[in-house]
């Protein structure tokens, strides 16, 4: 039966329209089964009904058969989202008799949901004039079948082929930077790709190690210059984007990597493909979502190789008009490459939200959405309209559509002008609540004036980007320079810098790691106090940076017990006596810097009580708690749409820390993701917590919707979030919080 399904898959998935696919299920079905009738019913969300679409056995009349969600027995399939197996159909309370079709004949029925990604497409039935039950090999048969075809017709409803898809395309994908655009779409299919390159051999080894010079030195130039494009139009975090291409252009490891393959007898085009995708699959087994990502930087970086090989300088395009650019892996490179006032957004086949591209897009301000399964020829010259917020693509939609997406435009741009034109003033909210708002920092700290003059300070510093950048662990003096500068930055504001939180799920190049569970594993402050004479390097480095500045303060990641916590202040103590003698010796003080931990890990919650007088602050990482209550990694597609930091047991383990830390009378702070969403920020802010840090885009909007907003208002809906029983529920009573107080346009432009 193997072989019969795998026959009908194929056929179907192979047919050219949904129509011609459905109409080949149904007469196949009826042939491998060896049953009398074999029918296809498509779910309708919209109307809340089931149309038969395709039938080998009934009598299909010319008005379309319809039956309610709560209707007959394929109603009832639907409903309970599992298979139903009735001897006697007419017998069964659920029959619904349809006239005129012929299905009184019939006797015994078999339907299962057609179900993708939790949603019922459809129903599947076989029916016989026998009265008998299905045996179970029929039964794991049609449920196997169905489980295949509900991919054939996610992919179909992408594609727009669906039934109800009659008044423009519908697409969905990954929102990945926020807003809203309407103009024509435009497809670019110029970049070349690396599963394309096939194993070819040279002739002359110097000449294809001088066409791989050339390649090398044409893409570091243009990094350069888009660099130098964006100076004065971004922040230095985002810049370093393009510093990252070049420190990898230039690393000596990945040069010999390459020209080695073409001493071996390699072409240029198969050296590169051959060593970027060992190079970029080291990252994707990453589980951190920053580095996971760099994944594909390594592979854009070889892709622009690939490019310069074939091309001795760029190809430029012209536009009368703003576009929606379309393509199918969207680079740091190709963004840059558009004019911004002819770039309204962009749609991209594949990626994530944070790849490089993403990022930049962010920065820009231009509308992205990732991952959307789009036909370029259905696409390419038409009228679209790209929500960035909820990751909708609509292709020609219809005038309605079109008309409340216009005034959303509107609405968005005024928006925009009026937070950016209000980021300089404190966070006070309506009764006069100051909240303090920080950064979080990646790549380097945020130097632009503006959101600098915007924020009270970096709330969290990561310190392991340069530690993987490079070949070997980075000296004390290499490290004491890079902390100076981050400092000297916010010279009058506190920085808070992490510790090293590095392991299994983050390895570094020169230092392999290979755990079964690397995200439960070695890592974070496991992975330094194994290796005290890192950490003391790190920490003797960061107390040297803060002399004569005085504004940092020490944050260990992944305590997970007071034994930790313990052993690492023993270390910090030991690196301030040695740096404060080195300061004396110079004639400076050094003061002592305060000491925090990452509330992430569980456990730690238990033992809140227990850190009085063993640390002055602590911060929350949302995304790790999240992560670890939940038990489920969000790298994984299966379970992502598990991850939710609204669930209500995140909301009350937030609470519980913000609650204890009050009657410990010691500082909180949250740097999480939840920090920087509207809602998120809502509720912390009524849950107790007064500083939130986090990235730079979201600076502006949080200020603002804090300011519109009393305390005692957020404390009203974080008691009523906090007694609900799902996230969607919360978020629901926080989108129609936020509405009337018309602040709608924060939670999303797209809102209708």
């Amino acid at each position: 039966m193997l072989t019969q399904l795998r026959e009908i898959v194929e056929k179907v998935a192979s047919a050219p329209s949904l129509m011609e696919a459905l109409d080949q299920l149904v007469v196949s079905t009826c042939n491998a089964m060896k049953t009398e009738c074999c029918s296809v019913y498509i779910a309708d969300h919209k109307r809340q009904q089931y149309t038969l679409m395709a039938t080998q056995g009934l009598t299909k009349p010319h008005r379309q058969i319809r039956l309610g969600f709560e209707e007959g027995l394929v109603g009832l399939v639907g409903s309970r989202a599992e298979p139903i197996n009735v001897a006697d159909a007419r017998h069964h309370p659920h029959f619904k008799h349809l006239p005129g079709i012929g299905e009184e004949s019939f006797g015994s029925f078999f339907g299962t949901p057609i179900i993708h990604q939790r949603q019922v497409l459809g129903v599947l039935v076989i029916q016989q004039r026998e009265r008998r039950e299905f045996d179970e090999s029929e039964e794991s048969f049609m449920v196997t079948l169905a489980a295949q075809l509900a991919v054939i017709l996610a992919h179909a409803k992408a594609q727009g082929m669906w039934p109800d898809q009659r008044n423009g395309l519908h697409l969905v994908g990954s929102a990945a930077s926020p807003g809203v655009a309407i103009a024509r779409a435009w497809w670019d299919d110029n970049q070349p790709r690396l599963e394309q390159v096939l194993p070819v051999s040279c002739v002359d080894v110097e000449a294809e190690q001088e066409r791989l010079s050339i390649a090398i030195e044409l893409a570091s130039a243009e990094f350069r210059r888009l660099r130098k494009r964006f100076d004065s139009e971004l922040h230095k975090e985002t810049l370093a984007i393009f510093d990252l291409f070049s420190h990898l252009l230039n690393d000596p490891m990945l040069r010999k990597d390459l020209f080695a393959k073409i001493a071996d007898g390699d072409q240029a085009e198969w050296a590169i493909r051959q060593v970027v995708e060992a190079y970029s699959e080291r990252f994707a087994r990453m589980k951190d979502d920053y580095l996971k990502e760099r994944a594909q930087d390594i592979r854009e970086l070889g892709q622009r190789l690939l490019f310069f090989l074939q091309n001795e300088e760029g190809i430029e395009h012209q536009w009368d008009e703003p576009v929606v650019l379309l393509t199918r892996e969207l680079t740091a490179a190709m963004l840059a490459s558009i004019p911004r006032d002819k770039l309204a957004a962009v749609v991209a086949q594949e990626g994530a939200a944070n790849s490089h591209a993403a990022i930049l897009s962010r920065a820009l301000g231009i509308p992205a959405i990732m991952g959307v399964d789009f036909v370029p020829e259905k696409v390419h010259d038409s009228q679209v309209i790209v929500d960035g917020y909820l990751g909708d693509f609509l292709v020609e939609p219809n005038r309605h559509v079109m008309a409340e997406y216009t005034r959303l435009l509107r609405e968005e741009n005024e928006l925009t002008r009026t937070v950016e034109g209000e980021v300089g003033k404190a966070a006070c909210t309506l009764d006069k609540e100051r909240i303090y708002i920080h950064l979080n920092a990646g790549l380097s700290a945020d130097t632009s004036i503006a959101v600098n003059r915007g924020v009270d300070g970096v709330g969290l510093y990561r310190t392991e980007v340069p530690f993987l950048l490079q070949r070997s662990f980075p000296s004390e003096e290499e490290q004491t320079l890079q902390y100076r500068s981050i400092l000297m930055t916010y010279r009058n504001k506190k920085v808070v810098m992490r510790t090293l939180d590095i392991g299994g799920d983050k390895p570094l190049p020169y230092l392999a790691i290979e755990e079964d569970n690397p995200f439960l594993g070695w890592r974070g402050i496991r992975f330094t106090l194994d290796h005290p004479e890192i950490f003391l390097i790190q920490v003797r480095a960061m107390l040297k940076a803060s002399i004569g500045l005085e504004n940092m303060d020490i944050l260990l990641p992944m305590i997970s017990g007071i034994g930790e916590l313990d052993e690492s202040r023993a270390l910090i103590d030991r690196a301030y006596t040695e740096v404060a003698k080195y300061a004396q010796e110079q004639g400076e003080t050094l003061k002592r810097p305060k000491i925090g931990i990452m509330v992430e890990v569980p456990s730690i919650l238990y033992q809140l009580p227990a850190l009085k007088g063993k640390v002055d602050f602590i911060s929350v990482g949302s995304n790790d708690l999240t992560q670890y209550l939940l038990a489920v990694d969000r790298n994984n597609s299966r379970v992502a749409n598990v991850y939710d930091a609204l669930h209500p047991a995140v909301l009350n383990a937030l609470k519980h820390i913000a609650d204890t830390s009050r009657v410990l009378d010691m500082p909180v702070s949250v740097c999480g993701e939840l920090a920087g969403d509207p809602v998120g920020a809502l509720l912390l802010v009524g849950m107790g917590y007064r500083s939130l840090s986090m990235n730079t885009r979201n600076v502006a909007r949080i200020k603002y919707i804090l300011r519109h907003i009393a305390v005692s208002e957020m404390e009203q809906l974080t008691d009523s979030a906090l007694q609900s029983t799902f996230a969607d529920d919360v978020r629901k009573m926080a989108t129609e919080f936020v509405d009337q107080r018309g602040l709608g346009g924060f939670i999303r432009a797209g809102k209708q």
